[in-house]
């Protein structure tokens, strides 16, 4: 049984889905760059979920979001569903698009934590080895100067979406928006920090490159691998899946959340084991999303983390 997840309504994410079997799928092109983006902003506006940045690797997405309303499972399944429909068509592909591990949800619970994943996002490729700064990734991306001000524009694809359905709009615009409690006045200042953590981030990308003695494949190169090729290199499975972080040196942070997740979880199996044994009033802890949507279970809505 998988751990129970906490969906509150204003919570900032970082977000990670993976390409089944690494294969390069989504190698950047115009067309896959253009449904990618295309369907971000439709499933954006759609759920009310903001965006504030994005890499689209050959084998796997990034996004930070924040689920305004908590209807987070909802935006992520309609947006992965129309994606692999797309790159079905588009890559004329006929198995699974997604990777059958679950999509991977950190909540970012302080500032630091969003600068630093933000940066993460967008230094993927050059940790990669696949481009030796950010910016030069063609993928469907977004740079630093964009986060807080710039709106990105994509055409409906001619592929899989029916320009008959009203819902597939001619053209879709996805603003980036500053994450909570970043306003405009501060949007420079916080501007400055992720860029400055790109910084930092290429520099370590750059400095283990040199230390195993290799270099970075480049754009053109990355551009023109076929897209039913696999990554063969070994890949470190990973050890846990995080469902939180809070930044470099903030214990005190850490405990804090630690200790919210805890109590969470030991409130939604509380309340879970009366509701097995016939209890429907049974009361769920506020950020409850399975019980209450499929099962019209009762939710606290008193917020027991932060």
């Amino acid at each position: 049984m998988s751990q129970p997840r906490e969906i509150a309504p204003g919570a900032t994410y970082l977000v990670t889905r993976r390409v089944l079997r690494r294969h390069l799928l989504f190698r950047p092109d115009a067309a896959i760059n253009q449904l990618m983006l295309y369907v971000l902003a439709v499933s954006a506006r759609r759920y009310d979920v903001e965006v504030h940045a994005f890499c689209m690797m050959s084998t796997h997405l990034h996004l930070v979001v924040t689920d305004v309303h908590g209807v987070l499972p909802r935006f992520l399944q309609f947006f992965h569903r129309i994606v692999a429909l797309g790159t079905k068509v588009l890559r004329k592909w006929e198995g699974p698009v997604w990777d059958h591990e679950a999509t991977s949800v950190v909540r970012l619970l302080t500032q630091a934590a969003v600068v630093e994943k933000i940066a993460y996002v967008l230094v993927n490729p050059v940790a990669a080895g696949l481009v030796r700064h950010a910016s030069e990734w063609p993928g469907a991306r977004v740079d630093v100067g964009e986060i807080g001000r710039g709106v990105l524009h994509a055409a409906r694809p001619s592929v899989y979406l029916d320009p008959k359905n009203p819902q597939w709009i001619e053209e879709a615009m996805l603003p980036l928006a500053l994450p909570p409690g970043i306003d405009q006045d501060n949007a420079d200042g916080f501007r400055h920090q992720v860029a400055a953590e790109v910084e930092r981030q290429e520099a370590l990308a750059h400095a283990e490159a040199e230390r195993q003695g290799l270099g970075f494949l480049g754009a053109d190169r990355a551009s023109e691998i076929p897209p039913y090729e696999r990554v063969t290199s070994f890949e470190v499975l990973r050890k846990c899946n995080p469902t939180f972080a809070v930044g470099r040196e903030q214990g005190d942070a850490r405990r804090t959340a630690a200790a919210a997740v805890r109590a969470f979880r030991a409130s939604y199996r509380a309340a879970l084991e009366r509701w097995r044994a016939g209890v429907r009033s049974a009361l769920f802890p506020a950020g409850t999303w399975w019980m209450r949507t499929f099962h019209g279970a009762s939710v606290n809505d008193v917020v027991l983390s932060t």
